[in-house]
Parts: C-alpha cells; sequence; structure tokens
C-alpha cells in the first residue's frame, strides 16, 4: 500500500513565483495565520501555506499522528508537481516538516523548524480543548463575543483566545461554529505530543526559537543535535512561541538569510 493511500487533500494558498516555499502552521492554526509573511516571502518563491488536516478548510479524518500528516504533504507535493521545496513549519507544523524531512530528505531543500524541538511534550492543551467543546456544548455561539464568554471560563489569556476564535465560521444557521475537527484531535491528541521519528537528516536545516518560550530549551539540543546535524540555531530576543507573529520582521530576516545559503 503506498504511504499516500489515505492521505488527504490538503486546502492552499499560492501565491508569487519561483522555487517552492511551504509554509505549515500549528496546532489550530491555519494558513490564514501566515498571511502577511506569506506575501513578503512571495517576493523572492513561489509561496504555499497549507491547512493541516483537521485544521482550517482541510478535510476532517482520524489520524494525528506526524507520518499520516507527513504523508498528507507528500501528497499535496506530488500533486503540485513539486520537486523539492524550502520548508517553513511552526509548532506542530514544525514538526510535520521534520518528519517529512526524516522520511523524504530527498523532498527537502531546506528545512526551517520554528519554536519546536523533536522531542515528546507533557500534555498541555486541556483547557484549550476545554474551551473549544464550551462553544460547542452551547450549540455554538450568536456572536464572537459570547464565544469569548464561554471559552474565558477556561482560558483566560485574551490573545490565546482571540487566536483560537480564527476557528470560528458562520454556518446556514446564523451561529458560529468551529471548523476544526476537533473530535479528531481530542481523540488522538497524545499522537500530537510525540517526537517526528527517523534516522537523521543531514540537510541544511534552521532551528529558531523565541527567547522566552520554552519550547527548545538548550537541554534539548542535543536531541536536536542527533537529528539534525547540519542545523543552525537562531534564538530571537523577547520573543516567546508565536515569535513570527511577535517579531516578524527579525523573524522574516533570519528565515531570509538562511534560506539563500
Amino acid at each position: 500500500m503506498s504511504e499516500t493511500t489515505s492521505a488527504v487533500d490538503l486546502y492552499f494558498t499560492e501565491q508569487g513565483e519561483g522555487s517552492a516555499l511551504i509554509i505549515i502552521h500549528g496546532l489550530f492554526g491555519s494558513a490564514d495565520n501566515w498571511r502577511t509573511l506569506a506575501k513578503k516571502f512571495a517576493e523572492q518563491y513561489k509561496v504555499y501555506c497549507v491547512d493541516l488536516r483537521n485544521h482550517g478548510r482541510s478535510p476532517h479524518t482520524e489520524g494525528m499522528s506526524y507520518q499520516a500528516m507527513a504523508a498528507d504533504l507528500l501528497k499535496f507535493m506530488q500533486d503540485q508537481q513539486i520537486n523539492q521545496a524550502r520548508i517553513i513549519g511552526h509548532s506542530m507544523g514544525g514538526k510535520v516538516a521534520m518528519q517529512l524531512a526524516l522520511s523524504h530528505p530527498e523532498k527537502v531543500d531546506r528545512l526551517v523548524v520554528a519554536d519546536i524541538a523533536p522531542v515528546q511534550y507533557d500534555h498541555g492543551h486541556d483547557d484549550v480543548i476545554a474551551a473549544f467543546y464550551a462553544v460547542r456544548q452551547a450549540g455554538g455561539a450568536t456572536s464572537r463575543k459570547e464565544a469569548d464568554q464561554l471559552m474565558s471560563e477556561h482560558v483566560s489569556e485574551l490573545g490565546v483566545r482571540q487566536f483560537l476564535m480564527t476557528n470560528l465560521e458562520k454556518k446556514p444557521s446564523g451561529k458560529l461554529e468551529w471548523r476544526v475537527g476537533l473530535d479528531y484531535i481530542r481523540d488522538d491528541y497524545d499522537a500530537v505530543t510525540q517526537s517526528p521519528q527517523g534516522d537523521g537528516f543531514a540537510g541544511r536545516s534552521l532551528f529558531i526559537r523565541g527567547e522566552r518560550s520554552e519550547y527548545v530549551r538548550d537541554d534539548y539540543l542535543s536531541r536536536i543535535n542527533a537529528l539534525f546535524s547540519g542545523h543552525q540555531l537562531v534564538t530571537i530576543k523577547d520573543a516567546g512561541h508565536w515569535l513570527h507573529a511577535e517579531k516578524p520582521l527579525e523573524f522574516h530576516q533570519k528565515v531570509s538569510e538562511f534560506l539563500i545559503q
């Protein structure tokens, strides 16, 4: 059976001309989160922003393993006749990018991993998932304000709630409901916490982290070096996990410098 037999067709946007650059969002994100930076990168590359399975406008389906999500990405590249690409992945998307590089190194010209490491993480989104279900169990929301109130019982940070609400869409009933495959993500959340699997990627890679983030701690660097021996490490000062949104100019500069090496 082919690796891509059960792969799904990913929704994507594209802009620009030139060599392919694929951008992969993180958990509960979408291609829309990268609209501004994608436009900037499109000055040099043909930029594709994908929605991963169970996210954005892509299909809902069971299975959230990195092998499955990398297979979706491989199918996307085959369907778009992209032989090789530069790839940027943030958080969960960074793990998908790492998995593709480990499984199919010939497909990855340059790898950029934003604020995530190839390690297993603790379950850390129980409050977020509870917030999603609070809105669903209420039968949706009549307004973003109502959704925010329902979610605030579980997630105190306004910025996090605003990010999560980018997943709301208006249904024919007029209610705002979630477009994420919530049950599939919840049921296989353990897979999301896992590390990508493989022997190593010898190609060029950049690990870029936020100074205030705990996702790429110094004690993870030996694991990064073991799998990605040719990697460079860049730390963006005064940035957290959402480094590309907090410091977009520095993020674009550092990544662009790496991509043309």
